[in-house]
């Protein structure tokens, strides 16, 4: 089956009737429901994308000769890599960056379990296939994916068996001939309701022992298998109209929790089962978040020029780029633009082939990146925030601009320097929604735990960090200096 179309993706979606909820009810469709359509269309666009640029954004496949999603590619030479990310990139620019859990996200995911599955045979040799065969149909089906990778928020100062209420969180409750039976609770699933598929892995921020080996699990069903519910938040998309919420009417991907009733799993969906040594190292060793990563600071990347944009078009309307402090702001932005570009020049071009004949980008550049985009997206959002100043509450919506009588006051009275009224406050609006709305809140927030707590992530980074040739750079220095004194 080739590459999918937008009208694909949502006819699935109808057919599927996956089992969502939100706002206090089911949902019937998630296509036609006012919390899930809008993005659903502009998931559809990406899909159909595929096809408008079909040279950058799709392949033939290896096994069937179809045309398939080039966020799907197994890269084997460091073009096969730029190649793969031109085509996530495509996808970022439809919104900005806006859009974390776009598909090609989870594509590089699958992509680089299904080709590095070796880890997943010491359990038993068929979860390796599993793996490699998962990948498989998920590229020649074009699948979007969501996943659930964290337990519910309890308790974090104790292990998951410590817990109270132990089994709330996902665990295995029986093995069977055809497969396992899983029930219990995980977080936090982006696209939940408005997926093909979802994909069940553990975190890795926090390492799980023996005793944590019932929840320790990984595998693949459909979003419609029996027992499974989507929970979703209140949506942040209120059926305003893209004038008045430029992204939230169009990229609101939800969240949701995502409940296993005694769901059944079928031994060729499973990849873990029960062994919280091969959850601990499967992203690592696998490369899967090297490619998640690369994909990741990709979208930072194009999400970082959206911002800028915005911010030089903030400049212009009002008159403010002269002032010393207003560019001082905006060369903090560029260059954090031009050093993310840099992380990921060096990770494409010192990439390398692992043991499967992948080209792995160089992982020391992105996890360089992964770790700073949380530290620095909070200043650059507070950096709109001080540019905009009043001109974010002064926002009046299209309907006043439409309006007969208020209309023409505040089309005069709210023009810029180089824009009308209704056209600077538009351009404001956007900024307002990227930045202070629920939408834009949600933006800041995602970003920050994108891996997980900084914090966390940082003492990982500092303590997997090669140090003893800085240490010995200046110990070899001073004895040195000592020498010559003598």
């Amino acid at each position: 089956m080739p590459a999918k179309t937008g009208k694909e993706y949502i006819s699935r979606l109808k057919a599927a009737k996956n089992n969502v909820y939100i706002h206090g009810e089911r949902v019937d469709d998630v296509t036609e429901h006012p919390a899930f359509k809008n993005v659903i269309k502009s998931m559809a666009k990406l899909y159909d994308l595929q096809y408008e640029k079909q040279d950058k954004m799709l392949y033939t496949s290896p096994t069937t000769g179809e045309k398939v999603g080039k966020t799907f590619l197994q890269p084997k030479t460091v073009e096969d890599l730029i190649a793969r990310r031109e085509a996530m990139t495509e996808w970022a620019r439809t919104s900005g960056g806006m859009m974390g859990r776009s598909p090609d996200y989870l594509n590089a995911e699958v992509m680089a379990m299904g080709m590095n599955n070796g880890i997943f045979a010491e359990a038993d040799p068929r979860l390796a296939e599993n793996a490699r065969n998962y990948y498989e149909y998920a590229r020649e089906n074009d699948i979007s994916l969501t996943h659930t990778l964290i337990h519910p928020q309890v308790n974090r100062a104790k292990m998951q068996h410590e817990q109270k209420d132990a089994n709330v969180a996902l665990h295995l409750v029986e093995e069977r001939d055809d497969g396992i039976i899983v029930d219990g609770i995980r977080l936090l699933a982006t696209q939940g309701g408005i997926t093909d598929e979802i994909l069940v892995f553990p975190s890795t921020v926090k390492k799980a022992g023996e005793l944590d080996d019932p929840y320790s699990l990984a595998f693949a069903v459909p979003n419609n298998t029996p027992g499974l519910k989507f929970i979703s938040r209140e949506s942040f998309d209120y059926g305003k109209n893209e004038w008045d919420h430029p992204l939230g009417s169009r990229f609101e991907e939800g969240d949701a929790i995502v409940s296993f009733d005694n769901v059944f799993v079928p031994w060729e969906r499973v990849f873990v089962c029960g062994n919280s040594s091969v959850c601990n190292r499967t992203f690592l060793e696998t490369n899967a978040v090297v490619h998640m990563s690369h994909q990741v600071v990709a979208k930072n990347v194009v999400k970082t020029e959206f911002l800028l944009g915005v911010v030089l078009n903030m400049m212009d309307a009002i008159g403010i780029d002269q002032f010393q402090h207003v560019k001082d702001k905006g060369t903090e932005i560029m260059l954090n633009l031009e050093t993310i570009k840099s992380h990921l020049y060096r990770a494409e071009h010192n990439a390398k082939l692992d043991a499967s004949g992948t080209m792995t980008p160089d992982f020391d550049a992105l996890n360089a990146a992964r770790n700073w985009y949380p530290r620095i997206y909070p200043r650059m959002v507070e950096i709109v925030r001080i540019l905009g100043a009043s001109g974010l509450m002064g926002i009046p919506t299209e309907a006043d601009f439409n309006h007969e009588e208020i209309g023409p006051i505040i089309h005069r009275g709210l023009q810029g320097k180089n824009l009308e009224g209704q056209d600077r406050v538009q351009l404001f609006r956007l900024a307002w929604d990227m930045t202070m709305s629920a939408f834009g809140s949600r933006q800041a927030h995602y970003e920050y735990y994108f891996f997980g707590d900084p914090i966390k992530m940082g003492m990982t980074y500092f303590d997997g960090y090669e140090k003893d040739m800085y240490r010995n750079y200046v110990q070899d220095f001073l004895k040195n200096s000592s020498e010559v004194n003598v």
